[in-house]
């Protein structure tokens, strides 16, 4: 073998090693989700094209947590049951592998880990600082949960991997992942891009930002990298992800895009990205 291939070999085994570190508990031993034809949907489908690119993966998920925690039921389940301080890492992980199981598993691997979700989310409620009474199991939170983050995978996915992605094809895939809202107990479920916009315009009176909202998102965007060799990849995938917000959502937050840079971000993540998809082909 030529030093060429064989350094290019022990590059594409470091980039998959630090991925796996990063979305795997190794320690619970778990392993990469394997691709199966009897799952929810299939090798022909967007979903399978979308959620397969890890780094728009990475830069909608992080975008589509900030949209959701605009929502103060949401942000309260979080705030009142989860130790995101201490461990938004593995919060990420877990949501991470959900999406790989519901995925990419079999029916059945999909089907228990949206039942054990289902179950999580019956013990998750409480009453929120004005005195409103919160479930996260309310179809219409979960309903903007799953549209925040169909919308922000498929939008990283068009500016990373597919710009010239059809209407068509984005129609599917939120026809896809409608099933996976509506086993979750969401509702409404969005079945084309068009109802997803309708349903954000629609809920965007319910969002405000507070101390808590400011308190979560500087969390999110301020944790500590896995490792060293990560931490370039994590502050570019969060400086992609606030460019990827909706302006208003933006504005909200009080974050500041990349503005003239933003060329340079996008130009950048799209490298990595193309990195990415080279290390696991």
């Amino acid at each position: 073998m030529n030093p060429a291939t064989l350094a290019a070999r022990s590059l594409k085994t470091a980039l998959v090693g630090q991925v796996r570190s990063v979305f795997h508990d190794q320690n619970r031993g778990e392993r990469p989700v394997v691709r199966r034809a009897d799952g929810l949907f299939g090798p022909g489908s967007v979903t399978w094209r979308v959620h397969g690119d890890v780094t728009s993966m990475m830069v909608g998920g992080v975008a589509s947590l900030l949209l959701q925690m605009l929502h103060p039921a949401v942000l309260a389940g979080v705030w009142d049951h989860s130790g995101f301080r201490e461990d938004m890492h593995g919060r990420l992980r877990r949501t991470a592998r959900f999406i790989a199981v519901t995925s990419y598993g079999s029916r059945a691997e999909a089907e228990a880990m949206i039942a054990k979700v289902r179950q999580v989310h019956g013990f998750v409620h409480g009453t929120l600082p004005d005195g409103t009474p919160y479930r996260a199991d309310d179809p219409r939170l979960l309903a903007w949960v799953h549209v925040t983050e169909s919308i922000s995978f498929l939008d990283a996915w068009r500016r990373y991997a597919e710009p010239g992605m059809s209407l068509a094809d984005q129609d599917r895939y939120f026809a896809e992942v409608a099933q996976v809202g509506e086993k979750l107990g969401a509702d409404p479920v969005p079945r084309s891009r068009a109802e997803a916009e309708a349903l954000i315009e629609a809920m965007r009176p319910e969002l405000l930002v507070d101390a808590r909202t400011r308190d979560v998102a500087h969390v999110l965007l301020n944790q500590p990298a896995p490792s060293l060799a990560t931490k370039p990849f994590q502050a570019l995938t969060f400086q992609a992800a606030i460019d990827l917000l909706p302006p208003w959502a933006r504005r909200m937050h009080g974050l500041s895009g990349p503005g003239l840079a933003a060329p340079a971000v996008r130009a950048v993540t799209r490298g990595a990205a193309e990195t990415m998809r080279w290390a696991f082909r």
